[in-house]
């Protein structure tokens, strides 16, 4: 019987090799690799002037990169050598203003890009519909509300049928209540088409819920690359665990293979003796314990020695309450959530600990 043959695996839509990009002789994109394949939605992630916008700007050729090479299904589409034109590259964009024409319908912005015969008018038609934006084919953009004027901008998008779909904080203008909606039906036509999207972010909770990957950018480079889960369960460095959540660091030296601190020692292989390190905890992972009179709970493997603590402030945050307090032994803040409403008044004393399997070790930065 002979074997099944082995899976085909899809050429990546969009190849980014080794981009590099200046200003003013200042690196803004440094040797960033990337890969998008079609369907997959892969955000670049990262804070204000990392070199998000920028590597989303030489992709689309708007700018043409220093050094690195693009390419679309496997064709250079630009290289240290030459460059195609933006509007050969079979690539659509989206921003955060729309960039409707004010003076034209929406049946005129759709089709605006389309040449002017019979598959422009039943494209367009036929993305109205699929946005539920018929009704509104003859109006003008001022006369239409923020949810649908980013209809309407997919839809001129969409209409070229690009290969891939760029998108610069495309849903960061709209109201919280239209924004979940917009975005998961966004992202659900363009899986269909199987658009590749390269989607630029700011906000990691909006990057852990569209994106297939994510790509962590900090000082023009990619730090971390991978799923959502990957980033969040495993992440790099410090920086990376607390672009995600709020964090607790407790510091320590290491002796021997562990990490001693006031919550016992955490044991940690790749660390070397003397070497000051940080253990990284979110709010979420702490664990709280009532105060029995100045008593505890007795030390686990799991959870090492408990801390006792003193609440400097209790806050309802929805649905989890966020408690802050200091320890008792060296004043350091330590946050800890808890799911539903526990608001201990100020000044109670209560006992912190950490579960080992719920936290990071990393050297100090």
């Amino acid at each position: 019987m002979a074997e099944d043959a082995a899976p085909e695996v899809a050429i990546a839509r969009l190849q980014i090799e080794n981009l590099s990009h200046s200003y003013d002789g200042r690196k803004v994109v440094e040797d960033v690799s990337l890969e998008v394949r079609p369907g997959q939605v892969t955000c670049l992630l990262g804070p204000s002037g990392c070199g998000k916008s920028t590597t989303l700007r030489l992709v689309a050729g708007v700018e043409r990169q220093q050094s690195g090479t693009i390419l679309v299904d496997g064709r250079v589409v630009c290289d240290n050598a030459h460059s195609v034109p933006p509007e050969q590259r079979q690539i659509g964009l989206m921003f955060q203003d729309f960039a409707l024409f004010p003076h034209l319908t929406v049946e005129q912005n759709v089709g605006f890009g389309l040449n002017a015969d019979k598959r422009r008018s039943k494209r367009v038609a036929e993305l109205l519909d699929r946005l539920d934006m018929t009704r509104h084919a003859s109006s003008f953009p001022h006369e239409l509300s923020g949810g649908e004027q980013q209809r309407v901008a997919l839809a001129r998008a969409l209409a070229p049928k690009p290969k891939i779909m760029l998108m610069d904080e495309p849903f960061s203008g709209l109201d919280n209540r239209l924004r979940d909606g917009i975005r998961d039906e966004t992202l659900e036509i363009l899986r269909e088409q199987g658009a590749a999207v390269l989607l630029v972010t700011h906000e990691p909770d909006e990057a852990m819920r569209m994106a297939d990957e994510i790509a962590l950018m900090r000082d023009g480079r990619i730090v971390q690359h991978g799923s959502p889960i990957e980033l969040f369960n495993a992440p790099v460095d410090s920086k990376a665990a607390a672009f995600f959540s709020d964090i607790n660091i407790l510091k320590g030296k290491v002796d021997n293979g562990q990490v001693v601190t006031p919550f016992g020692v955490f044991d940690t292989t790749t660390l070397s003796r003397g070497t000051s390190a940080h253990i990284v905890v979110r709010p979420q992972h702490m664990r709280l314990d009532l105060d029995r009179n100045g008593t505890g709970p007795a030390p686990t493997k799991n959870e090492g020695e408990a801390v006792r603590a003193v609440v400097k402030r209790a806050r309802l945050m929805g649905k989890e309450s966020l408690v802050e307090l200091n320890c008792v032994s060296d004043n350091v803040l330590i946050k800890a959530s808890v799911p539903g409403v526990f608001l201990p008044k100020t000044g109670t004393f209560m006992w912190l600990m950490v579960p080992r399997n719920k936290c990071f070790i990393f050297p100090d930065w």
